[in-house]
């Protein structure tokens, strides 16, 4: 897949992973659409981006959505990659939590039903372009949980098989479809679960690029490869190691 001359659409694209893909990307001569709720913080961060366009909008919002694929079809007829980062995440204690239901359904709308409505709506045009890409941010816990993080793991197994799914389904179209597979980053989204001990977005970008370039369909970033061979070989230990305490 090329890396350059692309027209991206990034979901989340304001901070953390979202915004270094938006900045290695925009870095390659692309034009990045970043999509987020937040429109301060939206443009603030396009305004560092040197070919960028920011569309405020929330990907879990049936309207929203609408309105999005309808600007997008209009106004980037070239859209050819779009990149579903945007991510929602909450700790669990399955214990003795009384919200868990609710907080489940969040993170399931947000990060596994939300791409496939955003997909869906977006092949159309996807499959008229002479090359193109969808790429689906999951996570290293979809391969096993961590009962502090269990429902936002298990909407990342969903993508992860979903994402299968979909590579198969478009394997005779011009479509390729990428999985991009992070272990803990150091961002905001992940402070409240210790992402100071994570390895850097702008490490989660560079592989990314990377991995784009060489037609690598799973991109498992830094230890995440380990990791995912260590579940292939002894699943329970995989899970055991999962959940060792951390600082």
């Amino acid at each position: 897949m090329k890396t350059s001359k692309n027209t991206i659409l990034i979901t989340g694209g304001s901070a953390g992973i979202g915004f270094e893909l938006a900045k290695s990307l925009s870095a390659k001569d692309n034009h990045v659409i970043i999509i987020g709720r937040n429109a301060d913080r939206l443009q603030k961060a396009a305004a560092q981006l040197p070919n960028a366009t920011a569309i405020t909008a929330d990907v879990s919002n049936a309207d929203d959505v609408e309105k999005l694929v309808s600007k997008l079809n209009s106004d980037f007829p070239e859209l050819n990659i779009v990149i579903n980062n945007a991510g929602a995440a909450n700790l669990n204690d399955l214990l003795n939590a009384t919200d868990t239901f609710e907080k489940a359904g969040e993170e399931m709308l947000t990060n596994y039903l939300s791409v496939i409505r955003l997909n869906e709506k977006l092949l159309p045009s996807l499959k008229n372009q002479n090359e193109a890409a969808i790429v689906n941010v999951s996570s290293v816990v979809a391969f096993a949980p961590s009962t502090r993080l269990a429902t936002y793991g298990a909407t990342k197994a969903a993508l992860h098989a979903y994402t299968r799914a979909l590579r198969l389904s478009l394997a005779e179209t011009n479509v390729k479809v990428f999985e991009l597979m992070p272990p803990l980053v150091n961002t905001e989204f992940s402070a409240e679960i210790g992402g100071k001990n994570g390895i850097p977005a702008s490490q989660v970008a560079d592989e990314f690029l990377t991995g784009l370039e060489s037609d690598n369909y799973e991109i498992r970033v830094a230890g995440t490869e380990d990791f995912y061979r260590l579940y292939l070989s002894n699943p329970d230990e995989a899970l055991r190691v999962m959940n060792l305490p951390r600082a």
